[in-house]
């Protein structure tokens, strides 16, 4: 058995300590963002708040989580986050089942011409001119169907397909299963980690996305959450991103309210990863290793 010395110990100290210094770089200024929802104007403005709160209040963030504006490009994200994920995972699933299979004629050249789109692409411009080729500007489908498959995502969820036991296919064939009946009965079923790690990365995307919104969306009611974000961080008239008066921001500091925007983002997607977090590993090196 082996036995850790004073090296190993050193070094898994030097380690940990390493990692605690970069978790607190990476967390620090997310804090510092929260401390200034939390915080009195004077304390803003004088550049007062570091981690905790100065003068807390919660009127900000009332004012913020009850402007209709914030809230119907919250439930704009939040519909094209779900729809999206799922279309994504449809489509992924199934594109990846037939490449899964090394007896499907022209493999190779379909796996390069995937691959090829991952470091190649038209552009934004022959991008733009397709969507509103297809009548999609100022509609929500041209924030999903840009999107709808990731070659990264599909190649993860093929290599996970391909480290299922080939007998269970085998078996529902003789019993007469067609492919579909197997693809949605037997090995969707049975790949629950990886499509839950592929989901939440789909997930995160439609969620972060603003640069294809800013490219589509011009409508001031189909703006998603974070072109919204965009119009507050960037305007320096808050009361114009806010449909609020002046009057309406005079008890309200405008860096607090940014800051607390920024903070009512980023809650709801946060609160998913807990639910999903057991499967990134899992999901997601598990079919990496075969045999």
């Amino acid at each position: 058995m082996y036995r850790k010395t004073i090296k190993d110990y050193a070094l898994d100290g030097t380690i940990y300590v390493l990692l605690i210094l970069m978790g607190l770089m990476t967390l620090l200024p997310f804090v510092n963002v929260l401390s200034k929802s939390f915080s009195e104007e004077w304390a803003i403005v004088s550049g007062r708040v570091g981690v905790f709160p100065v003068g807390f209040q919660l009127d900000t963030m009332a004012f913020v989580v009850t402007n209709s504006q914030f809230l119907r490009s919250l439930w704009i994200s939040v519909l094209i986050s779900l729809i999206g994920t799922l279309a994504s995972l449809l489509i992924t699933s199934l594109t990846a089942y037939p490449l899964s299979k090394r007896e499907l004629p022209g493999m190779g050249v379909l796996i390069v011409l995937f691959i090829f789109t991952m470091m190649f692409n038209g552009g934004i411009i022959p991008n733009y001119l397709l969507i509103r080729e297809l009548g999609l500007i100022n509609h929500l489908g041209s924030l999903v169907l840009p999107a709808l498959i990731s070659v990264f995502n599909m190649l993860v969820i093929k290599s996970y397909f391909e480290s299922l036991p080939s007998s269970l296919e085998e078996s529902a064939k003789i019993e007469g299963a067609r492919n579909l009946t197997i693809l949605f009965r037997i090995i969707l079923p049975l790949s629950g980690p990886v499509l839950a790690t592929i989901g939440l990365f789909y997930a995160v995307y439609y969620w972060n996305d603003y640069f294809h919104p800013m490219l589509y969306i011009n409508s001031t009611s189909l703006k998603p959450l974070q072109l919204y974000l965009q119009d507050i961080v960037m305007n320096a008239d808050t009361s114009s991103a806010l449909d609020k008066s002046a009057d309406d921001l005079m008890n309200v500091p405008a860096e607090g309210v940014r800051a607390a925007t920024v903070i009512a983002s980023t809650i709801p997607i946060l609160l998913v990863y807990p639910f999903l977090q057991k499967y990134f590993i899992k999901g997601v090196l598990i079919g990496s290793v075969k045999g």
